[in-house]
């Protein structure tokens, strides 16, 4: 909240909102003065509003900062911090008259203060006003008068577009689809499906889609453009099942330079673009026109990511790690549509990517696609189901809540992977195997509960805890690596 002092910030945020959720730069002083209205105590006083806020904004916590936050200096860190939580920061101003603020504050004994501070206020607000959405705030809602602030019957908390929470499935989450069209067509029967002709067919955007019997909604995690033989009727396939809400689609990297391409922005056409732009280009003339406007407005509201069921499950193209799901931010999206990477690139030319899954430690279940494996495997509650169908492999849905994994064959190899497309030998650990060798410290360090079928939880105390690892830090080595280290000093033995 900005405005001067007296503008009746106060009054307002514990009428609509919550007195957890408001941190009242007065209240914080008098944490550390016991004073209110103590200005010595200002900075001690906003570091703690500052971490208390930080340690809400973590917690995915509405927080409102009741201070009067007039010069963009006292803004700017608040701003930073909803930043850094991938928060969107909204603005609700009191630009009162100067009159009205006046007389509250002779009103309030404490507030001793000459009548230049508030004039000062309005100045330093007025200076204001027009650059806060510059400065990073989403909303701006402003208030010219006490009517203005009075009329305000209720503060409406509208969750996020990526917060379909409220939708508990049944789903099918069904991976990169890469214009493999046929293949789509196959799996959405093998699920159950049925196609549906529309009743009033749009040419540009063909007659038909599919829908389940029992309520099941597909959920197509991205990239459902480019490389493959039939790249337009995937994309309206999709196009008509999201429209009639028999499914969800959230975007890959692959509509989004698709999207930029048809905004006219300058695009190279690589990586299966110019196979994309080439079966457009063969529609006629009025369905071309119809077909981008259409794709373009679908494209754009497409969201980075989907929490469903309750929040007990995230959609992203790429994944996403926890600290990041629900959240409204550019990094979100950028983590959604790439990944994490090092910034370096693989011998193949491609970025090398962080591994993301192997550290995510969330309880909710992350499906995602983006990077094509040849079997989906679940890694720390998450699972890839990009089973590479355009390379060659197949294309693959999770059934949710089932955890079941149905998939259909490629037909042909439609285009030949960069890096290399291996199969998975029958014999092989899985990558959740392989990752449970790795000792994680965070897992084992501090305080620790142990459920047990037939007793009580075991509680662990963190030095006890401690003790046991420097224990058996000194007996587990790898013998691999004993051996590879006395084959290395051998001639220093002897």
């Amino acid at each position: 909240m900005i405005g001067a002092s007296g503008s009746g910030k106060s009054s307002f945020a514990r009428q609509h909102f919550l007195s957890t959720e408001v941190l009242s730069s007065d209240y914080c002083r008098a944490l550390v003065s016991d004073n209110e209205n103590n200005q010595k105590a200002t900075n001690d006083a906003f570091d703690v509003l500052h971490y208390i806020a930080a340690k809400r904004l973590a917690a995915g916590k509405l927080t409102v900062i009741d201070a009067t936050n007039v010069q963009p200096e006292a803004r700017k860190p608040l701003v930073r911090l909803a930043r850094d939580y991938h928060c969107l920061p909204v603005a609700i101003v009191f630009d009162l008259p100067e009159a009205v603020c006046q007389n509250r504050n002779k009103e309030r004994p404490d507030r001793d203060f000459g009548p230049h501070v508030i004039r000062q206020h309005r100045m330093q607000l007025r200076r204001s006003l027009r650059g806060l959405r510059r400065e990073g705030f989403r909303h701006v809602f402003v208030f010219n008068s006490v009517e203005d602030v009075d009329s305000v019957s209720q503060v409406v908390r509208e969750p996020l577009w990526n917060d379909k929470s409220d939708e508990h499935g049944p789903f099918d989450i069904i991976g990169d689809v890469h214009g493999c069209y046929d293949e789509l067509v196959e799996l959405l029967e093998k699920l159950g499906y049925e196609q549906v002709n529309l009743e009033n067919p749009d040419n540009a955007m063909d007659g038909h889609y599919y829908r389940h019997p029992e309520g099941r909604k597909a959920v197509f995690v991205g990239d459902i453009v480019d490389r493959g033989p039939r790249i337009l009727s995937s994309f309206k396939l999709v196009y008509n099942m999201v429209k009639t809400d028999n499914a969800l689609c959230v975007p890959g990297n692959h509509e989004i330079k698709f999207m930029r391409k048809l905004q006219g922005k300058d695009v190279q056409l690589k990586h299966g673009l110019a196979e994309t732009i080439a079966e457009m280009e063969a529609l006629p003339d009025e369905q071309r026109s119809v077909f981008q406007k259409e794709a373009i407005i679908f494209l754009d509201n497409l969201v980075s990511h989907y929490l469903l069921d309750g929040g007990k499950l995230v959609v992203a193209h790429a994944g996403l790690k926890e600290e990041m799901q629900g959240r409204g931010s550019g990094k979100v999206r950028e983590f959604c549509l790439y990944g994490e990477t090092t910034g370096e690139t693989d011998e193949f030319g491609l970025p090398e990517r962080i591994n993301w899954a192997a550290e995510y430690r969330g309880v909710r279940q992350v499906v995602y696609g983006h990077t094509p494996v040849p079997e989906p495997e679940w890694l720390n509650n998450t699972i890839n189901v990009d089973t590479g169908c355009v390379f060659g492999g197949k294309l693959t849905a999770l059934r949710y809540p089932e955890s079941e994994l149905v998939s259909v064959p490629a037909k042909l190899t439609y285009c030949e992977p960069v890096r290399p497309f291996k199969k998975n030998s029958g014999d092989r650990l899985t990558i959740q195997q392989i990752q449970d060798d790795i000792l994680d410290a965070d897992d084992v360090l501090g305080k620790r509960f142990i459920s047990t079928r037939l007793r009580p939880n075991i509680v662990i105390r963190e030095e006890n805890a401690t003790a046991a690892l420097e224990v058996m830090s000194r007996f587990a080595v790898n013998r691999a690596t004993c051996k590879t280290l006395r084959n290395a000093a051998e001639p220093f033995w002897r």
